[in-house]
């Protein structure tokens, strides 16, 4: 029987919970019996033991308390672990935000079943990642760190010939070796010079390697030996360049970007200049049909340049090798656009600038009779001329993306143009009236491919607002490149435009860096939406156009 000072009757059972036996044990330290035991007076010796013994029993039972619960909290936790993963497999993601907003859980006391155990609690913990706050760096975007280059054996560039590259060489050892000999310097010094000299060596033979001279500034005949800065204005840092762009055109934009200037010709009716590049001939026809000349104009035309890369991502491929360069003898050094001179295109006149004379009227009658599509010869009643059908798609969707409106809107009749416009300079948007009679500008084919067109001068426009666009441009156009519209539907133009504008260093730069390229894409991007919305509702068909 327990005693009844402590407030409990009855025979002694076992206790489960150890919260009882605690009370239980300070109660009976509490009973009158052990307080006149602890209030008598007594030696200091037995009272020290007496607190001592107690403090040992109390010490006792809390040990063989917690070893009997632990075992239960460890299983309880596994229990809790496995239950809590099912649950979280299967409860959807459903109305949490993925800003960091998600509010705290709420804390619950913990739940006991009927035997005992703890219960799984009925909340599922997510940790979300925080969104990227900086772009990602695009594949070929990033400049590597430099590494120093070992002396390994390298192959001789075709436009660095080895002999002449092997005596600039000896002539560097003479005069190493003549500074020595007057110097009086010893065995260690000598061995200093020699790996001046091999350090010399590989630093000429891994310019060579790069294949292209360097640009340079210009002054009278050229004949001064000009600077040459340390690296290319085409930036290519990854193992091989966009695939949408060939190796002739690599080869042409660093030709267009990095050689020396040898000769200048002003074109008046361009409003441009002609160079010739010191790599090739002396004489100038001879260097221009070898594809080492270009046309430099000015900053405002600076679009072209965007229109290239836009072309060869599109994969339309009609437009020349176009990139910017800084010329301290035109335009006060500003960026200006310096587009390859291809001397296979066929001659134009002064007034169309074209190689095949067509009015509008002409033009709409060629588009509704689709002259050379599947190989059909057409006949001479109906007016065909060279030109494949398929090119005036192209040609169209390329002249929408960009508005350039001088091909096949010269009067500014499908758009209310500003004052700036070279048709509203010329007065000719007066004349609109009798379209049918208006000429078609800047028709130009190759001498020895007269079926597709090459497209020159293609200055956009990216100031035009969406509810101002050009739609006369698309009129009679039934039919759209698929390779073409591809893209535009991919998502994925952004991403391409970017890797390949990086590539033009002086662009890149002259456009404010990324963020003013980024506005251009905007522009482009929202004028594709546009042209799909069109093709989808005039039930236009998207072909592969290849052959």
């Amino acid at each position: 029987m327990l005693h009844s000072s402590c407030g409990f009757t009855g025979e002694m059972t076992t206790f489960v919970q150890p919260s009882k036996i605690k009370n239980l044990f300070i109660c009976c330290l509490c009973s009158p019996r052990v307080l006149r035991v602890w209030t008598c007076r007594r030696p200091r010796a037995r009272r020290n033991l007496l607190v001592g013994t107690a403090c040992v029993i109390y010490l006792g039972f809390l040990v063989s308390q917690v070893g009997h619960v632990l075992p239960q909290h460890k299983g309880g936790h596994q229990k809790i672990s496995s239950r809590s993963l099912q649950d979280a497999a299967q409860t959807p993601f459903l109305g949490i935000p993925l800003d960091g907003t998600l509010s705290p859980p709420n804390f619950q006391e913990p739940q006991f079943g009927s035997n005992g155990t703890l219960l799984p609690p009925n909340v599922v913990y997510i940790t979300l990642r925080s969104k990227r706050s900086k772009p990602a760096n695009i594949r070929g975007t990033v400049k590597p760190k430099r590494r120093k280059k070992h002396a390994t054996p390298l192959s001789y560039g075709q436009h660095f010939p080895k002999a002449a590259f092997l005596g600039q060489e000896e002539a560097t050892g003479h005069r190493l070796g003549r500074a020595t000999h007057a110097a009086g310097t010893t065995g260690a010094a000598l061995g200093a010079r020699k790996r001046q000299l091999d350090e010399y060596r590989h630093k000429g033979t891994a310019i060579r390697e790069r294949g292209h001279h360097r640009p340079g500034g210009i002054s009278g005949a050229i004949k001064k030996a000009q600077p040459q800065p340390e690296e290319s204005n085409i930036r290519i840092y990854s193992e091989s360049s966009p695939p949408w762009l060939s190796k002739d055109d690599i080869l042409h934009m660093r030709t267009l970007a990095d050689s020396q200037i040898k000769k200048i010709q002003e074109v008046p009716s361009r409003k441009a200049v002609l160079v010739v590049f010191a790599r090739g001939p002396s004489t100038t026809g001879t260097a221009c049909n070898q594809g080492h000349c270009g046309i430099v104009k000015r900053p405002l035309d600076m679009s072209e340049v965007f229109a290239f890369h836009l072309d060869r991502i599109l994969g339309l491929n009609r437009s020349l090798p176009s990139v910017s360069r800084r010329l301290e003898f035109f335009q006060d050094g500003q960026a200006c656009p310096v587009i390859l001179w291809d001397s296979s295109l066929i001659p134009t006149d002064n007034r169309t600038h074209s190689s095949v004379r067509l009015t509008w009227g002409q033009y709409q009658q060629l588009l509704k009779q689709k002259c050379w599509q599947n190989g059909k010869v057409p006949k001479a009643e109906w007016g065909c001329t060279d030109i494949h059908h398929h090119e005036w798609s192209k040609m169209a969707l390329f002249d929408f993306l960009l508005q350039i409106y001088n091909r096949l809107d010269r009067n500014c009749c499908g758009f209310k143009p500003l004052k700036e416009d070279s048709c509203m300079q010329q007065g000719l948007k007066s004349k609109c009236s009798d379209q049918d009679a208006v000429d078609l500008t800047h028709i130009v084919q190759r001498r020895h491919d007269r079926r597709h067109l090459t497209f020159i001068d293609n200055k956009g426009f990216f100031d035009r607002n969406e509810d101002n666009l050009d739609f006369k441009i698309l009129q009679g156009i039934n039919e759209f490149p698929q390779s073409a519209v591809s893209v535009l539907k991919s998502q994925r133009l952004r991403e391409k435009l970017l890797q390949s504008l990086f590539l033009d260093k002086i662009y890149w730069e002259s456009q404010g860096g990324r963020k003013g390229i980024e506005k251009l894409i905007d522009v482009i991007e929202r004028r594709s939406k546009i042209l799909l919305t069109y093709i989808n509702a005039h039930g236009a068909k998207v072909l592969p156009m290849n052959e």
